[in-house]
């Protein structure tokens, strides 16, 4: 049954695409945020980001962290980290796309 409505889906939505829109800057831009002890039960913070390409959001993610952070710095800082991961990968991506 899961697997029709998969396919059901699949055959309904085969139009659909993603569209990058044209952007005169070629930069690569994140927004990242966290909470501060989020979670009520064990005060871990929430983090996540956004990182755009021009204007085209190309990656993002959002979870709960693995320690608790003991300042809202530090919860904005191992968002700032996480992104910036993200955003060296996809450097590295996308030069390897450029000497090929």
């Amino acid at each position: 049954e899961n697997v029709k409505r998969i396919l059901r889906y699949v055959q309904g939505t085969v139009d659909n695409g993603i569209v990058f829109t044209k952007s005169a800057a070629f930069r690569i831009f994140r927004f990242a945020d966290a909470d501060w002890r989020g979670d009520p039960e064990d005060q871990k913070s929430i983090t996540g980001f956004c990182i755009y390409l021009g204007n085209n959001l190309i990656s993002w993610k959002s979870n709960k962290q693995t320690k608790v952070s003991r300042s809202s710095t530090e919860a904005e800082y191992r968002s700032m980290y996480r992104a910036q991961t993200e955003i060296i990968s996809i450097q590295q991506l996308l030069g390897e796309l450029v000497r090929s």
